[in-house]
């Protein structure tokens, strides 16, 4: 019997052995640092940082105190979306100078206003160009063509999602569901829709919006365009001035001319692109047919 179990105790006494005398060791390899932070994560540059002072303006400090009316004094830090939006209008973008002063404003600790401007992507936390071209390709636009779309954008401008133009006038973001999904494709410039696109209407659009900078003097590196009005005068998708009732009101002043925010397609707002397929015996709306209950009061 000992004679069968010898070779067995001296194998096992032999790994035993090996696996003492073997250094136990983990290995930790050192990767790449992620740039996925850049929403969370504030990095100062020559154009954000805390050496470039802000203050709003008279005229948004009207506004704030109208916003802060809205709420108790023990709560005005509610109204932290709000004067982040301003200060985003004034300075171009959420810079961490406007935090800071937004903190300031309402007496909340910096952290808290940081958290907020890192949550929401409507927060540009880089500069912007003077038009923020939004193109969304989530699935309703994808299906209508908004892979045509995003080429177009590319090629009219010679970027790519996430750049900037040269002249600093087009920055173009590639975003999620923006909620007009009957009207798709679409694209949100700086606070418009603009929908039921095509490729070509898309690029006489940009073109349009750089003739009008052009000629009314709007730099690039913050949104808006200064001097523009609505006006009578109704201007084509190309911006040529060409007559299309169905556009609805355009944009001209100082020789420029922009069409109106909207569907491209001669919808007036988001009713059946081929006409109504339902309730078509209803002549006319009539209060017979509204609730009685009062709910709608």
């Amino acid at each position: 019997m000992a004679s069968k179990l010898a070779p067995w105790a001296f194998r096992s006494s032999a790994r035993v052995l090996r696996t003492a005398s073997r250094q136990q060791q983990r290995q930790f390899r050192v990767s790449a640092a992620p740039r996925s932070d850049t929403l969370n994560v504030h990095r100062d540059t020559p154009d954000n940082n805390l050496n470039i002072p802000f203050k709003f303006n008279a005229q948004n400090e009207k506004l704030i105190q109208e916003v802060l009316s809205r709420y108790p004094s023990q709560y005005k830090k509610a109204a932290v979306m709000p004067l982040l939006d301003l200060g985003q209008r004034q300075h171009g973008f959420t810079s961490i100078s406007v935090m800071n002063e937004v903190a300031r404003i309402l007496e909340m600790p910096p952290m808290r206003v940081y958290e907020v401007a890192t949550f929401y992507t409507m927060y540009n936390r880089n500069p912007v160009g003077r038009f923020h071209v939004q193109c969304c390709t989530t699935t309703p636009c994808q299906l209508k063509g908004s892979d045509g779309i995003m080429k177009a954008i590319e090629e009219q401008l010679g970027v790519h999602p996430g750049q900037t133009t040269e002249d600093k006038m087009f920055t173009f973001t590639e975003v999620e569901c923006l909620g007009a999904c009957v009207n798709a494709p679409m694209v949100q410039i700086n606070d418009d829709y603009f929908e039921d696109l095509t490729p070509e209407t898309t690029k006489s659009l940009l073109v349009a919006l750089k003739e009008a900078a052009e000629k009314t003097g709007a730099g690039g590196m913050a949104p808006g365009l200064p001097g523009m009005s609505g006006q009578d005068e109704v201007s084509g998708p190309g911006g040529e001035g060409k007559q299309i009732p169905e556009q609805g009101r355009g944009y001209a002043a100082q020789g420029a001319k922009l069409p109106a925010p909207g569907p491209f397609s001669g919808r007036k707002t988001c009713e059946p692109s081929h006409g109504l397929t339902s309730l078509t015996d209803v002549k006319e709306w009539d209060p017979k047919l509204m609730r009685t209950d009062g709910e709608l009061d």
